[in-house]
């Protein structure tokens, strides 16, 4: 069984409101050291075979479902279960 990490942020051309929310929020707590607020998403999978048939599918599901390419970015790591 292997797991992956599927990491998914923003394009860094895209407004992400959520993020500037965040900075707002964290600057009013008194965190003024904070410059910047990016909020992306944590995708885990298991799933079996081989680490480069793994890597293949992993890259067609991102592809196919679980990204937005015209304004989100991914990148993903493989670690046994």
């Amino acid at each position: 069984m292997t797991k992956v990490n599927v990491y998914v942020t923003l394009r860094e051309s895209v407004v992400d409101p959520q993020g500037s929310a965040a900075e707002t929020a964290l600057h009013n707590l008194g965190y003024e050291e904070v410059k910047s607020v990016r909020i992306g998403k944590l995708i885990e999978l298991e799933l079996e075979g081989t680490s480069a048939e793994v890597e293949a599918r992993v890259d067609g599901m991102c592809k196919e479902l679980l990204v937005n390419r015209v304004i989100e970015d991914y990148r993903f790591e493989i670690e046994e279960a």
